[in-house]
């Protein structure tokens, strides 16, 4: 029990005490498009960008204890088509390029590296080496060009069952075209936020919808000037 505490404790100062933030602000719950700010500190390092998010909007993910929510709000389930809403690390950057220079943690997408999403596997919400024994999982090098490259939220990382899985930030499939549950941007901007993103500087995800800005300046009030959250 201590030791629980102790972890929860933990992730919760990782979390506040973050110096790059991806800020990313929906209209409201049912919106399947965003727009994104980056910060590190106070300081805004990129125009605001458009993103998509999933085609049934947003959904309370596992990792939005912070936030108030309506009981009209959905919660983020596995296959719901929604993109999770709350506060995430981001971990890993993976792509098609065998080598790269990023200052996260790297993970090549070859033929055989996949994202599990089945709930009674093993292996869960978590990306292996396919070893033939998976019913359900998605190519992290897929025939399109959307995984080129692309950037790993931490999503639901207790793999609660059923609450969803493969979570990413990543190129989009055509602009303003929805997702099935991820953030999806242009190839451009992605470059941008990948190249700046620091494993040291503890990167994260804010993803609300618009009603809850009062609460995220609560918990970084070094976003004041954010024009999102005004």
């Amino acid at each position: 029990m201590i030791k629980s505490f102790l972890i929860m404790a933990s992730l919760s100062i990782f979390l506040f005490s973050s110096q790059q933030i991806v800020l990313v602000v929906a209209n409201d719950m049912n919106s399947s498009s965003a727009k994104l700010e980056c910060y590190e500190g106070s300081n805004k390092v990129f125009q605001t960008m458009r993103v998509n998010l999933g085609k049934n909007g947003l959904g309370w993910g596992v990792e939005s204890q912070k936030f108030q929510k309506q009981p009209d709000e959905a919660l983020k389930y596995e296959g719901d088509k929604k993109a999770p809403a709350g506060i995430f690390k981001l971990t890993d950057i993976f792509g098609y390029s065998p080598k790269s220079k990023y200052a996260l943690p790297y993970l090549y997408a070859d033929k055989n590296l996949i994202c599990v999403d089945d709930t009674d596997a093993n292996f869960y919400n978590q990306i292996i080496m396919a070893n033939g024994d998976e019913k359900s999982f998605e190519y992290m090098r897929r025939k399109d060009r959307q995984y080129r490259l692309g950037i790993v939220v931490d999503y639901n990382h207790k793999r609660v069952k059923g609450r969803g899985s493969c979570i990413f930030i990543h190129i989009e499939r055509a602009p303003e075209t929805p997702t099935v549950g991820c953030t999806s941007m242009s190839e451009e901007n992605i470059q941008k936020i990948a190249n700046w993103l620091d494993a040291k500087k503890e990167p994260v995800l804010v993803q609300i919808p618009k009603k809850s800005a009062k609460e995220v300046l609560k918990l970084y009030p070094q976003l004041k000037n954010s024009e999102l959250l005004k």
